[in-house]
């Protein structure tokens, strides 16, 4: 009888074991940062802001987006809104943009008139709890605050 016992107790905390594992591992594979410090978040985006916005034209003149279009100029507002994407614990800083095209040779945008103008954005940076990174993406036509409540869902505005 105290062998039936001693051996349900084991394959007991054996489950318990594995089930624990599991649930960690699970949680690891969400991508979930861990809680920032939004103020020492904001004071490192104001200092690193230069660097950060030489590397969004980089990164999205890099992307080959849009098609048939070279990025010849980007400049930014002052502005800046801040949002937490609660589900992944991100903390995102949205700022206007005025980006310069020019049509790119042989690509078939030569004749398009529209590539001269000037084309209001809206430039996305991310913290991950540890640094800014850019965010090649640049989301047209909609200014940061809706570009904030476009992407509600998971972004919630802390300003």
């Amino acid at each position: 009888m105290l062998l039936g016992i001693g051996i349900s107790l084991a394959v007991f905390v054996v489950l318990a074991v594995a089930l624990v594992g599991f649930e960690g591992f699970r949680a690891s594979r969400q991508h979930r940062y861990p809680v920032i410090n939004q103020e020492l978040a904001r004071q490192l985006f104001r200092l690193r802001r230069e660097w950060l916005e030489t590397e969004f034209m980089k990164a999205a003149a890099a992307s080959g987006k849009p098609r048939g279009l070279r990025w010849v100029d980007c400049e930014f507002d002052d502005d800046v809104q801040f949002a937490l994407d609660e589900e992944f614990g991100l903390l995102r800083a949205f700022v206007s943009v005025t980006i310069r095209f020019a049509a790119i040779e042989g690509e078939g945008m030569e004749e398009v008139e529209a590539v001269d103008n000037l084309r209001a954005a809206t430039g996305v940076f991310e913290y991950n709890g540890i640094r800014w990174v850019a965010n090649p993406r640049a989301i047209f036509n909609l200014s940061p605050n809706q570009a904030i409540l476009h992407f509600r869902h998971r972004s919630v505005s802390i300003d």
